[in-house]
């Protein structure tokens, strides 16, 4: 009976990749080049993917940062910005951007419309997947840029790379704050939770499932499972067959999702430095609480949206100071290959 419910798994797995592969297909038709730049791509190149709007209080440290780490070219969709984040983008030369006025949520948070590019320019890249307020960092990443990393990651056979979505965030309300676009989001965030993480692994992808931090301490203390999930897997040597499910916390084939091992040994993991609690965090709450553009039922965070309208101050005294990637890897939030 277990080997026939195993079958069974796999089979609706495999339908299910089939389905957001069509889906992604068919969501090609809302997107429209700005700036398309890809001809100039290389093979060697690792590709950036991400979908923004309105982003350009985090654009100017974010492309910095991920320039620095090795990003060969950024492909960006820009979903119907009105603060200049398409125009600025598509000014970048190593960038490539396509816009769209559609539902964000209609298209799964974007991902259809990612996966559409993902499967045109993606193929036999290594490929990452982040949000503008996700800086990614890595064992070593301070003198080991991404083309090397991913060479060590090849030698291990680890084809994908999961991280902890990290969240940052100041002393004191976000808004008591004042922050510059070219300046580095740790100085106004320099604090996180170093403890308090929950993690299992569920039965039908293999994925891990990561909650915990400042959110779900401070505003889903009374109903821990709905706290934000916080394991994602940025980092993929990417093929047409490959599609993220839900965000980028767990992918198909569900082989992508088992990020915690490699040849019997332990994989790879990153960090992903969390900046969304930079100051006009209150503004943008109000703007999204209206949108309804987030989380599949977007009414039952509307106490969440409030809060960070009302400006909570998530740091306690056992909050910790964030340091340098060697932290994280004494914390248990990051893994080195072994």
């Amino acid at each position: 009976m277990a080997g026939k419910r195993t079958v069974l798994n796999r089979y609706r797995l495999r339908l299910r990749r089939k389905r957001l592969l069509w889906r992604a297909f068919r969501s090609r038709r809302d997107l429209t080049p700005v700036a398309d730049r890809t001809a100039s791509v290389t093979q060697e190149q690792i590709l950036l993917f991400s979908t923004v709007r309105n982003e350009m209080m985090r654009l100017p440290w974010f492309m910095k940062h991920y320039r620095a780490l090795g990003v060969g070219h950024f492909i960006f969709v820009d979903n119907d910005s009105d603060d200049g984040t398409a125009e600025w983008l598509a000014g970048q030369p190593d960038t490539s951007v396509w816009a769209t006025a559609s539902g964000y949520r209609a298209a799964r948070f974007g991902m259809d419309w990612l996966t559409s590019l993902q499967r045109r320019f993606a193929p036999g890249h290594w490929t990452l997947t982040v949000d503008a307020d996700e800086l990614l960092i890595y064992p070593g990443h301070d003198n080991c840029p991404l083309p090397d990393f991913v060479k060590r990651l090849e030698r291990f056979n680890q084809k994908a790379m999961g991280a902890i979505m990290l969240d940052l965030y100041p002393k004191g309300r976000p808004d008591e704050h004042t922050y510059l676009p070219e300046q580095n989001p740790l100085d106004v965030l320099p604090w996180f939770d170093a403890w308090g993480y929950q993690v299992q692994r569920q039965a039908r992808m293999g994925n891990l499932w990561l909650q915990g931090g400042p959110r779900a301490r401070c505003f889903f203390a009374d109903d821990p499972a709905r706290a934000p999930t916080l394991n994602k897997i940025p980092l993929v040597r990417w093929d047409r067959a490959f599609v993220y499910v839900n965000s980028t916390h767990n992918a198909l084939p569900a082989w992508l999702n088992e990020t915690w091992k490699s040849h019997g040994g332990v994989a790879a993991s990153g960090v992903l430095l969390h900046t969304k609690f930079l100051p006009g965090t209150a503004e943008r709450a109000a703007q999204e609480k209206a949108r309804r553009e987030h989380f599949q039922q977007p009414e039952a965070f509307d106490a969440y949206y409030d809060a960070l309208i009302r400006g909570t101050d998530m740091w306690e005294p056992g909050s910790a100071r964030y340091t340098c990637w060697r932290q994280m890897v004494d914390l248990g939030l990051m893994s080195e290959l072994r």
